[in-house]
């Protein structure tokens, strides 16, 4: 269960601070393009040769399916006399799997070095979960291990003295030589062991030292908040999450934990050892996935799981990773999460995604339901559910459940509800509506690019307002240049002014940012047709009809195709939504 302020997200930040910038991950078993098929049955023939099982072993670990993986290349790798190689697969395979006892078992007698060191630190992770300390500490320390597993193995070390009762090496304090994230992790471990032993003054110490550096990612702020709160130090924590809130009034986790703290709910027990160990283990995997190492984090997350199989936070991070190159391990990971957690909702919403984005909407839709009626008074319950709802053309109730999130008592005015129940609006073709909450959140947040893109095409498409729009759309484009929906909106702006020439400029820098859209090709063609490109127009006319338009969009593009007259043929009206009120 997680504590008073969910790490999750704080583990991401500071990974992301870190680490370097990740906005795409490598490809690696864990990280496929698209999601992958249902895993197969894991079935294999009485006869089936040891080769044959690894070429399946491998085919399953490539589709992503590594529960599949680890259930071949074990039964590859068991046949007596078989090469070193398949051992070593095999041990690859199960600790990707999770299988970490097995894997444990499978480190081949000639293993290359880095998987004979990464041996050494599974061997000290299955001697810890098995309440083994002394012989993990020496695995640890000992001279068997080099890096990069080396740095988890010093994170360790502690928590396996600890646990084995020696206090001085619990309490030693590793030098990570430059190493910012494990320099970062040991102090905050060091921290939690020195109040393990009763040395609050230095623990404490310790606690405003590192707030004091800066604590851009709270991580600091909630571990010195769980001390506090365990002294029953109610107004000093209050007002360490004041102080936090004060500079970062978006945390919604520290928000959380300051009322808890002003109601002294009762405070989240020391962790025990194993507990601190597989902690120690997080954020270096999150920063490993910021660096794109997503072969590595997910090893040391499978880590940090055996040592702690309770850990929220471990199977939010594992979940996300996993996605969605090996679907159904995601699905565990994110069921894995407790309803008593902070990150249980966000969990939730996760789970549900798997579903939607594999074409099961009914299942995604009864999940986000069941996390509402689990979490009624969770304001990102409910959002999940309506985005879910507008996803699938639910728009009215998309916007009542919106409704209930704004006209709950005490509720905080958020922009993005009021744009998400506009986009429902407009859907529905409740221009009044959708324009009210398009005001309410342009006083919000008046320079949002999403928002001014949204009003402003709002207001194109339906021919008012132009020039305020242009600068609206204008302005979006200030700020997000590379956005092809932003640019889209700009050149459409033009089209609609009658300035075909530029609308074609931009309308064509949107295809080349964004080519898969479709109103952006129907937009192209139209303007291509003004300027007398009609062949172009055409083109992207009939480009429109294979990126699955929506049925008001296909009309229209069938209709430009048929006539003569283009985009002034006549145009069919579209049908009002199935659940408009």
């Amino acid at each position: 269960m997680a504590g008073p302020m969910s790490r999750s997200l704080m583990i991401l930040a500071l990974a992301g601070g870190l680490g370097a910038c990740a906005t795409e991950r490598a490809a690696s078993p864990v990280a496929a393009v698209a999601p992958a098929p249902a895993a197969p049955a894991l079935t294999a023939e009485p006869n089936a040769s040891p080769y044959g099982l690894f070429l399946a072993g491998e085919v399953a670990r490539d589709a992503g399916h590594l529960g599949a993986a680890d259930f071949y290349l074990g039964r590859a790798a068991a046949a007596e006399g078989e090469p070193t190689y398949l051992k070593a697969d095999a041990f690859t395979a199960a600790l990707q799997a999770g299988d970490v006892p097995a894997a444990a078992g499978l480190i081949p007698d000639a293993a290359d070095p880095d998987d004979e060191h990464l041996g050494v630190l599974v061997r000290g992770v299955e001697a810890m979960a098995l309440d083994h300390d002394k012989e993990a500490y020496a695995l640890f320390t000992g001279p068997d291990i080099d890096y990069p597993p080396k740095t988890a193995a010093m994170l360790l070390a502690p928590f396996a003295a600890a646990g084995a009762g020696d206090s001085a090496e619990a309490l030693a304090s590793p030098d990570f030589d430059g190493d910012n994230v494990s320099q970062f992790v040991a102090a905050l471990d060091h921290a939690e062991l020195l109040e393990r032993y009763g040395k609050l003054e230095q623990a404490e110490s310790l606690f405003k030292a590192m707030i004091a550096a800066g604590d851009d990612s709270g991580l600091v702020t909630a571990a010195y908040g769980d001390f506090l709160e365990r002294r029953a130090r109610w107004t000093d924590a209050s007002a360490l999450f004041q102080t936090r809130l004060a500079r970062n009034p978006e945390d919604g986790a520290a928000a959380a934990a300051l009322a808890r703290a002003q109601k002294h709910a009762r405070p989240e027990p020391l962790p025990n050892a194993r507990q601190g160990a597989a902690g120690a283990l997080l954020i270096p995997a999150a920063a490993l996935v910021a660096q794109k190492q997503d072969v590595l984090a997910l090893e040391y997350l499978r880590l940090a799981l055996r040592l702690d199989p309770a850990s929220d936070e471990g199977w939010l991070l594992l979940g996300d990773l996993l996605a969605p190159a090996d679907v159904d391990g995601a699905r565990t990971a994110y069921a894995n999460v407790s309803p008593r957690s902070d990150s249980y909702v966000s969990a939730r919403g996760k789970l549900a995604l798997t579903y939607q984005n594999a074409g099961d909407h009914e299942a995604a839709l009864k999940l986000a339901r069941e996390t509402l009626a689990t979490a009624p008074y969770s304001r990102d319950a409910a959002v999940g559910l309506a985005d879910l709802l507008r996803s699938n053309d639910q728009y009215a109730e998309s916007a009542a459940v919106l409704s209930k999130v704004v006209d709950a008592p005490g509720a905080t005015p958020d922009w993005r509800i009021y744009y998400l129940r506009a986009s429902s609006y407009d859907e529905l073709h409740d221009a009044a509506h959708t324009q009210a909450d398009l005001d309410v959140a342009l006083k919000l947040a008046p320079d949002e690019p999403e928002l001014l893109n949204f009003q402003g095409y709002f207001w194109i498409d339906r021919g008012e307002h132009l020039k305020e729009a242009l600068n609206m759309v204008q302005r979006a484009a200030a700020a997000e240049p590379q956005s092809g929906e932003i640019i889209d909106s700009l050149g459409w702006a033009y089209y609609r002014l009658g300035d075909y020439k530029s609308a074609v400029e931009k309308l064509e820098q949107a295809i080349t940012l964004d080519p898969s859209i479709p109103e952006v090709n129907d937009h192209l063609g139209d303007a291509y047709w003004r300027v007398g490109r009609k062949t172009e127009a055409q083109f992207q006319w009939r480009r429109v009809l294979t990126l699955e338009p929506d049925a008001k969009l296909k009309a229209r593009a069938e209709a430009e195709l048929a006539s003569p007259l283009g985009p002034d043929a006549p145009q069919t009206p579209a049908p009002s939504p199935a659940n408009a009120p």
